[in-house]
């Protein structure tokens, strides 16, 4: 009996030193801001390839402020609304939603500006484990 029991501490001692060395919570971060960079790119590819398609011209509520995205469907009073990406499903089905954040019930937590240079930036600012998550074109 004894011996049964040491072999259950032994392996719930080697149990909770993996799961320690694996750090589920630094895992899950890693993978939330992974589907970020991926969201971020996404956004700022439909946004060029509408400029493409209309002669150079940006989405109409792409300003020099840094405004938050509005997501498909919401109400886009006060947010970047890119529903011409997504009108007939031609750059994008929808615009993507930050995977883990909370943020305006309209928005995505991706925001969108145009720079003094008029070029587009689109970041993640909910982006986990200190890293800051943004592409600019």
């Amino acid at each position: 009996m004894i011996e049964v029991l040491l072999v259950v501490a032994t392996i719930a001692i080697l149990a909770g030193i993996v799961i320690l060395a694996i750090n589920p919570s630094k895992q899950l971060g890693e993978t939330r801001n992974a589907q970020r960079r991926a969201d971020v790119n996404t956004i700022l590819n439909a946004v060029y390839q509408y400029a493409i398609d209309n002669n150079g011209a940006l989405p109409s509520s792409i300003t020099t402020g840094l405004l938050e995205i509005c997501k498909t469907g919401g109400t886009c009073a006060g947010l970047a609304d890119l529903s011409v990406l997504t009108t007939n499903e031609k750059y994008l089905t929808a615009i993507p939603h930050d995977p883990g954040a909370t943020c305006n019930p309209n928005g995505t937590c991706y925001v969108v500006m145009k720079t003094a240079g008029g070029r587009v930036m689109v970041a993640a600012v909910m982006a986990e484990l200190g890293i800051t998550i943004s592409v600019t074109r």
